[in-house]
């Protein structure tokens, strides 16, 4: 019994030492990119329900709303973005004072992106965008949502600031993985002459997917949709 439990206690320990290396700090901050990824996706997926308009938008958000583990999931959100947040910082000040690259395996020519040179300061624009992102549409200061999610949405979407402050940072989100996404496959070990040109295209078609994804809904439900709220005011009136 002791024995197993001295057994134990060493595989323990040599994980935290693990968890504590320089190679384990790196697994853990891709590991915890990745997962935003995912997380993107499903996102944007979601978001794009709004091109079918109010009613499919509004059903989607009331059945996720419905489940019962958005709470959870949400907190893990939560904990996996400071997690990310807090391996980036500590990877930044370790690489600082050592002297080597981010957490990047292999160097080729060029290996020095606008990417790479912006990555703190395109997370601070994200970080800045997801606090007034979630004020405004989920705690929502600024203005009541109502039971018509897609016009409360839809009605920060055409202020201009709010818009144009949108697409920059969905811009910074694709700047920030045309790096990551790449980087994080090459801590991995996917890093080799031979597929970090493919890994870095794929980063970037990755990153580039996902901006413009995104972006497409300020520039669309911002200049270019009908006002479907005045229309029904319009329709009222009338009546």
């Amino acid at each position: 019994m002791e024995a197993a439990k001295t057994c134990c206690c060493k595989r323990s320990c040599r994980f935290l030492e693990f968890l504590e290396s320089s190679i384990g700090k790196k697994i853990m901050l891709a590991l915890a990119g990745f997962l935003l990824c995912g997380f993107l996706i499903a996102h944007l997926a979601g978001n794009l329900f709004m091109f079918a308009g109010a009613d499919a938008f509004n059903h989607y958000a009331e059945a996720l709303e419905a489940n019962p583990l958005i709470p959870l999931a949400e907190g893990g959100l939560v904990a996996l973005f400071l997690l990310h947040i807090a391996l980036a910082i500590r990877a930044k000040f370790a690489n600082q004072a050592a002297r080597p690259v981010d957490y990047e395996v292999y160097r080729g020519k060029g290996a020095r992106t606008p990417g790479s040179r912006t990555m703190a300061m395109t997370g601070a624009l994200i970080l800045a965008f997801i606090i007034i992102h979630v004020a405004t549409l989920k705690f929502e200061v600024g203005g009541l949502k109502g039971p018509d999610l897609y016009a409360h949405v839809t009605g920060w979407l055409k202020n201009p600031l709010y818009a144009g402050f949108y697409i920059l940072a969905v811009a910074g989100v694709g700047l920030h993985l045309s790096h990551g996404v790449q980087s994080a496959l090459q801590t991995f070990g996917a890093g080799h002459p031979r597929y970090t040109p493919m890994l870095k295209k794929l980063g970037l078609l990755f990153a580039v997917s996902i901006a413009a994804g995104f972006a497409s809904l300020p520039i669309y439900f911002g200049w270019f949709a009908p006002n479907t709220t005045a229309c029904c005011a319009a329709e009222e009136g009338a009546q």
